[in-house]
C-alpha cells in the first residue's frame, strides 16, 4: 500500500484542528517535524517585542538587526551541511518566490504575504521529513498559491516529505491531497451555507436611527502625488485616490505592493504621512489634528493588528479596546460599552466567547472577535485589511453578509483587501489596484 503522503486536516473554526495538531507534533517529536502556524511572526523568536506601528517605523530598528537574506542564511546554516544540492535548493526557493530583492531588507520590511513566503522558504531549507502548514493559502496572492500547489507534489515525492494542511474551508483543500482527516463532521463541513438572519440584517440597518457624523464636505481621503520609500525600497510611487463619503473600494495588488502601507497612512500608524500630501476627512494632515482624532472615526483589521494583538484579556475586552481605539484595554468600561460589546459580539456569533481568553481561541475565533472590534463603535470609515483571513466557509458567509448590510447605513464607506474576488461582497463597485514596485 503506497504510503499517504499529502494530508489534510480540515475542519470549521473552533472545531480542535489546533489540539489535533499539538498531539500530532508531541506524537511525532522528531527535529525533522517543522509547522508553520497561522501567526507567522516577524520576529525571530516570539511577537513579544513586536507592535502595531513597527514595520512603519523603522527608524526604531537596530542597525545590527540581521537582514533576510542574513537569516535566511543562518537557517539554512543551521539545518544541514553546505552542499551543492542544498544551495541549488536555496537559489531554487529564492527564485520560486521572487525573494532576490528582498534580501537585503530587514524582515519587519516584509509584506504580510512576503513574510508568510519567508516562513515557508526558512522552513523548507531544512528539508523536513514532515511538514505541517496552518492555513498555508491565506495571504498569498494568486501567483504564490498556484506556486504552492505546484510545490507540495513535488516536495512530497522529490523531498520523501509527508505534509499536512490544516485548513478552515473545504474549497481550501487540494485536488492532490492523499487523505482529509476531519475535525467537523464531512456532511456538516460541506452542507450548504447559512445567511445572516433577518433580525440581525435589521439590527444593523437600525443603527441608522442613531446620530450619524457629518463633515462639511463629502471627501474622506484624498491623496496626492504620495510616495514611500524605506531606504533604497520605494513601495509606494505617485499614488493619487480619492474616496468619498459613502463609497466602497476594493484595494488590490501582489504580496509587497504596498496595499497595508497605505492603509497605514490612512490609520494614522505610519509616520511618513506627515511629509504627504494626504488629506482625511476634509483636513491636511498634519494641520493640528491628532492621532486620536483620526482614529476615533476609523474601524479597522489586519494581519498587523491580529499579529500585534498578545494581550490575553477576555474577548470582550479586546472588543470593548475598539471603542478606545487601543491595542489591549487600559481603561474601564461602563456598563453601555460592555452591552454595545456584547451586541456586536451576538451580530458576530461570538457570544459564548465573552470571558475567553483572547490566546485561548482558535485563530479564526480570534479573527471574528477582532472584528467585532472593528465594527463597535460603528465607524464612518471602515477599513478590513484581508478580514475573512482563516474564516471558515460558514463564517466567511455571515461576515461578507455583515459587511454588506452595514455598507447600507447612510454615509459610511469601506475600504477592503483581499487576495480573493469572491471574497468582495457586491457593495465593492469601485477599485484601485497598487503594481509592486521593482
Amino acid at each position: 500500500m503506497e504510503q499517504q503522503k499529502i494530508i489534510a486536516i480540515a475542519g470549521r473554526n473552533g472545531s480542535g484542528k489546533t489540539q489535533y495538531v499539538d498531539q500530532l507534533r508531541k506524537q511525532l517529536s522528531s527535529s525533522r517535524v517543522r509547522y508553520i502556524a497561522f501567526c507567522d511572526t516577524y520576529g525571530t523568536a516570539t511577537d513579544r517585542a513586536y507592535y502595531l506601528q513597527q514595520r512603519w517605523n523603522q527608524h526604531d530598528i537596530d542597525k545590527e538587526t540581521p537582514s533576510v537574506g542574513e537569516l535566511l542564511e543562518k537557517a539554512y546554516t543551521l539545518t544541514g551541511e553546505d552542499t551543492a544540492e542544498r544551495r541549488k535548493l536555496q537559489q531554487d526557493l529564492y527564485a520560486l518566490f521572487q525573494f532576490q530583492s528582498l534580501l537585503n531588507k530587514y524582515i519587519i520590511s516584509l509584506s504580510s504575504g512576503e513574510l508568510r513566503k519567508f516562513q515557508l522558504i526558512k522552513t523548507l531549507l531544512a528539508q523536513p521529513s514532515i511538514l505541517i502548514l496552518d492555513n498555508p493559502f491565506i495571504g498569498l496572492d494568486a501567483q504564490t498559491r498556484e506556486q504552492l500547489n505546484e510545490l507540495f507534489p513535488v516536495l512530497a515525492k522529490e523531498q520523501n516529505m509527508t505534509i499536512y494542511l490544516v485548513v478552515a474551508r473545504k474549497e481550501n483543500i487540494p485536488a492532490y491531497v492523499d487523505k482529509i482527516i476531519w475535525m467537523t463532521p464531512e456532511d456538516e463541513y460541506c452542507a450548504p451555507l447559512h445567511h445572516l438572519d433577518d433580525c440581525s440584517k435589521e439590527a444593523i440597518l437600525s443603527l441608522a436611527d442613531k446620530q450619524q457624523e457629518t463633515y462639511d464636505n463629502d471627501e474622506i481621503v484624498s491623496f496626492n502625488n504620495v510616495s514611500i520609500r524605506y531606504n533604497d525600497r520605494t513601495i509606494l510611487r505617485n499614488i493619487n485616490w480619492t474616496i468619498h463619503q459613502g463609497e466602497c473600494w476594493a484595494l488590490s495588488g501582489q504580496n509587497g505592493s504596498g496595499k497595508s502601507t497605505l492603509l497605514s497612512l490612512i490609520c494614522a500608524d505610519n509616520p511618513q504621512a506627515y511629509a504627504c500630501d494626504i488629506r482625511m476627512f476634509g483636513k491636511q494632515r498634519g494641520s493640528g489634528e491628532s492621532i486620536w482624532e483620526i482614529k476615533r472615526r476609523i474601524g479597522y483589521v489586519s494581519p498587523e493588528m491580529h499579529r500585534s494583538y498578545q494581550h490575553n484579556i477576555p474577548a470582550i475586552q479586546v472588543v470593548a479596546s475598539g471603542l478606545k481605539d487601543t491595542v489591549g484595554l487600559y481603561t474601564r468600561t461602563n456598563e453601555a460599552e460592555r452591552e454595545q460589546c456584547r451586541w456586536w459580539m451576538h451580530i458576530f456569533g461570538i457570544d459564548d466567547l465573552e470571558q475567553r481568553p483572547f490566546l485561548s481561541l482558535s485563530s479564526g475565533e480570534q479573527r471574528l472577535v477582532l472584528l467585532a472590534r472593528a465594527f463597535v463603535k460603528v465607524p464612518s470609515l471602515l477599513i478590513l485589511d484581508e478580514p475573512l483571513h482563516g474564516l471558515d466557509s460558514q463564517n466567511r458567509q455571515i461576515v461578507k453578509e455583515i459587511i454588506q448590510t452595514y455598507s447600507q447605513l447612510p454615509g459610511k464607506t469601506l475600504i477592503m483587501v483581499t487576495h480573493y474576488e469572491e471574497e468582495l461582497p457586491s457593495c465593492f463597485t469601485l477599485r484601485k489596484e497598487l503594481i509592486k514596485q521593482q
